[in-house]
């Protein structure tokens, strides 16, 4: 915050956080009342300042996140370059203006009964809280997706910043600020805030200025939100992206004639950032044969191959070799491969095990997270298993496809039965790599997301933010500029059922 609260001494801990929320929610909801006002053209500018301002102290921000998170350079200064790639990306969007689904129908009044004036348009809900993924300092954190969404969305946002990288989240605000201030935003459009998730982001979830909540990070956090989020006098959306083990298929064909490609390809896709994202291949599956026989030896090799690195904090690294020594307790499971140096302090162990699926299917706990370098292979007897294997899955964010072109002629309703439990079904490539555009679906259903019919990444990911709001027989003095006659910003619109950019009368 730019604005310090005081609050007296001798006031409990819990009584300071709630100050801290109350002040905090108070200067968002004001702040809201006059950026929900400002033209897009000058909310673009603002977020593209965002982008600059990050870029001047890049060197900085990759320091101290290295230091806080042992990601490398080159990880992180793809990470930044993306970060500034979606702000701009969001300023294109609302400078051309069809985001906002402007629609029109004019008054009739000669029909029985008379045909009023109705003119609708997505408006921004208010304050939002965005809460820092501990796995992306930059790109789902303090000015990451979430953040500039809703700012494009004309709504005020409070960053509940990650402690695993608290100073790189105040360093990423203070860029936010010098935007703020370049671009003659209100000052509390956007707000930081440290301390616990389970004291100041549960009381920040439940503050009545709240109308959403932005969440990427585990299903136990993301639940407690969403729960928290329910029990409110006036429930909120809370979208947060949570769990999913990703499904790979490999097909008989391809497993024949391109074996040593897919296990280097999946060898390097499950240890990636070593394995710490959301879109890590956690399941692969295949029928039985000699040739899934061979892959697994392959993919064996390869992971042996791959030396164990830091994770990002102490408390990812302790749940990843918790989560890793509890499935390998599980009777049924067989380790293909693992790294052949022993993981060293706050290091993980790259590590790939294989289950019949007749067992997969009788214990639903081997279908859970094990978020880090780790993917299990699911072994069917047949066809059949496989497609009663997919059937068993809950929500996913991504399901892949590896497989020839005979393969998909040949099972194209195992393909259809991908697409119905996944946001997300990709041919012939990894998982790991979200692009950030126009047609990306980061979602899927529960327990995915606490909503499949949003996306976190790509311009659709506005949608959250947003309500519509119809407007019945308004003089069109009193219209938005995007719903008035005369079209002054010239956007697409649907007027009478017709798509056009044309002036009305």
């Amino acid at each position: 915050m730019s604005e310090p609260t005081t609050v007296a001494a001798g006031v409990s801990t819990a009584d300071k956080d709630q100050a801290l929320v109350n002040k905090t929610m108070e200067n968002a909801h004001s702040a809201f009342q006059l950026y929900r006002r400002i033209p897009a053209k000058d909310r673009a500018l603002f977020l593209e300042t965002i982008g600059k301002e990050m870029d001047k102290i890049r060197e900085e921000l990759v320091a101290v996140a290295g230091k806080e998170t042992h990601l490398p350079a080159a990880r992180l200064n793809g990470e930044i370059n993306r970060t500034i790639g979606q702000a701009n990306l969001f300023a294109a969007l609302i400078r051309e203006g069809s985001w906002i689904e402007a629609a029109i129908d004019t008054e009739d009044p000669g029909r029985t009964p008379p045909k009023p004036d109705t003119r609708k348009m997505l408006i921004p809900v208010g304050p939002v809280v965005v809460f820092g993924a501990s796995n992306f300092p930059f790109a789902f954190s303090t000015a990451g997706g979430d953040t500039v969404s809703a700012l494009a969305a004309g709504s005020t946002v409070v960053v509940k910043g990650h402690s695993a990288h608290a100073q790189t989240s105040e360093l990423v605000f203070g860029a936010i600020q010098k935007a703020i201030e370049a671009t003659g935003m209100p000052p509390m459009t956007v707000q930081h805030l440290l301390g616990s998730g389970r004291t100041v982001g549960i009381a920040l979830v439940v503050h009545p200025y709240t109308t959403a909540v932005g969440f990427t990070g585990s299903f136990s956090g993301g639940k407690a939100l969403l729960e928290a989020a329910q029990r409110r006098e006036q429930p909120i959306p809370v979208h947060a992206e949570m769990s999913s083990i990703n499904p790979v298929v490999l097909f008989p064909d391809t497993l024949e004639k391109n074996a040593a490609a897919l296990a280097k390809t999946y060898a390097g896709s499950i240890t990636l950032g070593m394995g710490q994202f959301c879109t890590n291949p956690g399941v692969l599956l295949g029928v039985k044969s000699p040739a899934l026989n061979n892959f697994l030896s392959l993919l064996a090799t390869e992971i042996a191959a791959i030396e164990p690195a830091k994770m990002l904090h102490k408390g990812i690294c302790e749940a990843y070799t918790e989560g890793l020594n509890t499935m390998l307790g599980h009777q049924g499971l067989t380790v293909v491969g693992e790294a052949a140096r022993t993981a060293g302090d706050m290091e993980a162990r790259p590590l790939v095990a294989s289950v019949p699926a007749s067992v997969f299917l009788k214990n639903p706990q081997l279908s859970e997270e094990v978020f880090g370098p780790f993917s299990l292979c699911v072994v069917c007897d047949d066809k059949q298993q496989l497609a009663s294997t997919l059937k068993n899955f809950k929500g996913q964010l991504t399901t892949t496809i590896m497989g020839t072109p005979e393969d998909v002629r040949a099972n194209m309703d195992i393909i259809e039965l991908q697409q119905q439990f996944a946001g997300r079904v990709i041919l012939n490539n990894v998982p790991t790599g979200v692009e950030v555009n126009a047609s990306m679906v980061h979602g899927g259903p529960w327990p995915a997301t606490t909503d499949g019919r949003f996306t976190s990444v790509g311009t659709s990911a506005i949608q959250r933010w947003v309500r519509p709001v119809c407007f019945q027989n308004f003089m069109d003095e009193m219209l938005p500029a995007e719903l008035k006659n005369a079209n002054p910003l010239g956007i697409w619109r649907v007027v009478n059922n017709n798509f056009t950019r044309d002036k009305i009368g």
